[in-house]
């Protein structure tokens, strides 16, 4: 029987940010920072661009009373997928375990997770989603760069500084991918 090789195990990315390769520059996915909440090489990926905000809070864009607690969490576009729709998620630090998440959350658990300290809760405006096998070819044509979030993400700001505040600690390769101008072509 032949031996396996790295390809065909598969790879397990939940959990996992996403930073996008400089060679995405334009678009969407320009410099983003995806968390991935939900990956499987059989039914694919679920992610939140973190570093888009929109500049718009809760309170702006829903005047309902049960969203009133929640009305100066700031609004960010999660990404391509389901833009007319408006969901919470809460993200932590926990001792031993790492960075976690709470995704997809109703408004009656953002506001329960908002006054716990450490945690952070936006809403999000759409998602990132992949198809089985999508994610895993975009990652075989280096499309991201897949790292663990950093111990302090929860006290940086979450807009498009974020990708090259996370990308400069990885080496010093990404270091001067980090540095480099938008267009490097136009030095």
């Amino acid at each position: 029987m032949p031996e396996k090789s790295e390809h065909d195990s598969p790879i397990q990315l939940q959990g996992q940010f996403l930073l996008a390769d400089p060679s995405l520059r334009d678009g969407i996915f320009d410099r983003a920072v995806v968390f991935l909440a939900d990956h499987s090489p059989a039914e694919g990926a679920f992610g939140l661009i973190l570093n888009r905000p929109t500049g718009h809070t809760v309170g702006e864009l829903l005047q309902d009373f049960q969203f009133e607690p929640l009305r100066h969490v700031a609004v960010h576009f999660g990404g391509p997928v389901a833009r007319e729709q408006l969901t919470f998620s809460a993200f932590w630090w926990k001792a031993g375990k790492g960075f976690r998440s709470a995704t997809r959350i109703s408004a009656d658990d953002a506001v329960k997770r908002s006054k716990q300290p450490g945690t952070l809760v936006r809403a999000f405006v759409g998602y990132s989603g992949w198809t089985a096998g999508q994610l895993e070819t975009e990652l075989r044509r280096n499309a991201w760069i897949v790292t663990r979030p950093p111990g302090d993400v929860l006290a940086l700001d979450h807009d498009k500084a974020l990708w090259s505040q996370v990308l400069r600690h990885l080496s010093p390769f990404h270091r001067v991918l980090a540095e480099a101008p938008d267009d490097p072509f136009l030095n």
